[in-house]
């Protein structure tokens, strides 16, 4: 700010009675902040923020210690000492935050290819890998046995039908084996 605005702005921050606006301070940016009496309301005092008229309404930010103030959050203005340590702390966070961003793009991560050649998944149902050949268990009651004699006790068994193991446990209840019927559609009448 030039030496004459800067003249013109404490002559407004003056808190004289028969003023009706009064200047509370400036941001960074250029932004005034202002109180003045409440028509509704002579006790409470209203705070706005004036932009430059040559800016956006798009472009405008406000801090948010500003923005606390403009909302009552706090009681005193920010200081311009203040505003500048905030953006000195701004400036660090975003220095720390680039730090950690290499960090972590220096570790693998679990979603890259794998450096190994791994064999690929089964896709195919007729794959060895998914339907191993079967082979018969040693019995060790009868070791004199043939296998012959064993695949005949085997195949004695499988024409056997196998008891259901939770047939017990459901109790035979009238909805266990109710199934829907099928819907077919009707012909309706015109």
């Amino acid at each position: 700010m030039g030496p004459v605005k800067n003249l013109w702005y404490k002559w407004r921050a003056l808190r004289l009675p028969w003023r009706k606006s009064f200047l509370v301070g400036s941001d960074l940016s250029g932004n005034t902040f202002w109180e003045f009496k409440d028509k509704v309301n002579s006790m409470r005092m209203r705070r706005i923020v004036k932009t430059n008229r040559k800016t956006h309404f798009a472009d405008v930010q406000v801090t948010p210690q500003w923005h606390q103030w403009l909302r009552y959050v706090r009681e005193h203005p920010p200081t311009i000492e203040e505003q500048k340590q905030d953006l000195i702390r701004q400036a660090q966070i975003k220095h720390l935050a680039q730090l950690a961003d290499e960090r972590w793009a220096s570790k693998p991560s679990f979603l890259d290819k794998p450096q190994t050649n791994q064999p690929g998944p089964a896709t195919r149902t007729t794959d060895a890998t998914m339907n191993p050949p079967a082979q018969p268990a040693p019995d060790s009651s009868s070791p004199g046995v043939s296998n012959a004699v064993k695949s005949e006790k085997e195949a004695a068994q499988g024409d056997q039908v196998k008891e259901d193991p939770w047939a017990k446990a459901r109790g035979g209840a009238p909805s266990e084996n109710w199934q829907p019927e099928s819907w077919t559609p009707t012909a309706t009448k015109r």
